[in-house]
């Protein structure tokens, strides 16, 4: 796919062991042309952990995308009536986020992201990574799996024995899961042995 002129909003909530899983592949959709957007949870911005700090995130962000990072409700609202972006991925996308789409809660910037990418009928594709994702956020995950314009980057199971309510996409799929929501279908197959990646 040509991505030349394709903007791309990437947002990323906070799990952040999967941080450094996501920043080369920001570099790909930059390396093939894309204009590339980011947008990030409040918990990117003001939490440090063992996985790097929080200024390191951002400058990686910025780094790779020469884009100023979005961060706040209010900066991320313009997204809608502007419809700058043909693409919106949540990657990674927490169970927090996720429980919170699925109920049309907008309490972030990557959630008001997402809920003018619906807005304008364009394709936001979630990359979920969540310790619940088997437990009481399966009916979450259901919910959005029929959901309009919602596409998935494909799962699975990453720690069967000793996590086994844990889901997490396989995150060096995320472009080819844009590319087929851009073409309006899901990237098969959805679920996958995400433990043997």
């Amino acid at each position: 796919m040509n991505w030349n002129g394709i903007t791309v909003g990437y947002a990323l909530s906070g799990s952040h062991c999967t941080f450094a899983e996501v920043m080369p592949e920001i570099k790909r959709f930059v390396d093939a042309g894309a204009k590339v957007v980011p947008i990030v949870s409040n918990t990117l911005i003001t939490t440090d952990t063992r996985f790097g700090t929080a200024k390191e995130w951002q400058e990686q962000l910025t780094g790779i995308t020469g884009n100023e990072i979005i961060s706040t409700i209010v900066q991320a609202e313009p997204l809608g009536p502007s419809k700058l972006l043909d693409v919106l991925v949540i990657a990674p996308c927490t169970g927090n986020t996720t429980s919170r789409l699925a109920n049309a809660i907008t309490d972030s910037a990557v959630l008001m992201a997402a809920k003018a990418q619906m807005r304008n009928s364009r394709p936001v594709v979630l990359a979920i990574s969540t310790n619940d994702g088997l437990g009481l956020n399966a009916a979450n995950i259901a919910k959005l799996l029929v959901a309009k314009n919602i596409y998935f980057v494909p799962f699975g199971q990453d720690n069967p024995l000793q996590k086994p309510n844990s889901l997490v996409a396989r995150m060096d799929m995320v472009m080819e899961a844009c590319e087929a929501a851009l073409q309006g279908r899901q990237l098969q197959p959805l679920l996958i042995d995400r433990s043997q990646s």
